[in-house]
């Protein structure tokens, strides 16, 4: 931290997944195999069978063109490309509404997953916006598209929290990239000296918010990547209801 005092704390961007909320622990399966059995069941709903090691074998593929470009941020990996991909790895040929109805699984399994709320979020929340901070979100959407998380924040009785956006797959960008924070921060009329970033990530969260001059606040509740490469953030927390003293409000 340089010497220069910084500006008082306008606005707070949070990451969505691990952060604001997480897959409901003891649950059942992970997304990822929801995921698998839901393409799974569309296949043979439409005559269609494989292998259940190779469908999974198609997964791992998948997702590891996913990470590759998330970390290179050369491009957003969306639901039709993971089918095109599968479906390849498969030697599989579909018709149209079989490849719709097989992306439109991943939205159901997004929709369908139980999700808990981050520990000491809706105080956080409620005494951040009754001290008119403006709140944000910045996300890495990975299979589950934006609409279908903004319509789970919905549910949860959160969306309306939330002042300005900014998903990857609507704006092209993964953190750390200026961008994918820049969208937010503009749509909260702030600017990043102004504004913390509170996030599970170092290499993502972290370093973005820190080579911005934000404030960077990792969440650690559901999550502790202490091993991920990245810095550590200016503050490390694992409830929700230490935010608003650390940021001088309330």
């Amino acid at each position: 931290m340089s010497g220069s005092a910084r500006p008082a704390v306008r606005a707070v961007t949070f990451d969505f997944w691990d952060t604001l909320v997480a897959a409901e622990p003891g649950s059942g399966s992970g997304m990822r195999q929801l995921q698998i059995d839901r393409f799974a069941r569309t296949l043979e709903g439409a005559g269609v069978t494989v292998a259940h090691d190779e469908l999974e074998r198609a997964f791992d593929a998948n997702w590891e063109t996913f990470e590759e470009r998330w970390v290179t941020n050369t491009g957003q990996h969306t639901p039709a490309d993971s089918v095109h991909l599968i479906a390849g790895r498969l030697g599989l040929t579909l018709d149209p509404e079989l490849r719709d109805r097989l992306i439109d699984g991943f939205r159901q399994v997004g929709e369908a997953v139980p999700m808990v709320v981050a520990p000491g979020l809706e105080e956080a929340v409620a005494t951040l916006r009754s001290a008119e901070i403006g709140l944000g979100i910045v996300c890495d959407v990975g299979l589950t598209p934006s609409p279908t998380l903004r319509r789970r924040l919905q549910g949860l009785g959160l969306l309306s929290s939330f002042d300005a956006w900014s998903f990857s797959d609507e704006t092209g960008w993964f953190k750390p990239a200026e961008q994918a924070y820049m969208t937010a921060l503009e749509g909260l009329g702030v600017a990043p000296s102004e504004a913390a970033h509170v996030g599970d990530g170092r290499r993502t969260d972290m370093a973005g918010a820190i080579a911005l001059g934000m404030t960077a606040i990792r969440f650690t509740a559901f999550h502790d990547h202490a091993p991920e490469t990245g810095p550590e953030g200016d503050h490390v927390i694992d409830d929700h209801r230490r935010l608003p003293a650390l940021l001088g409000v309330g």
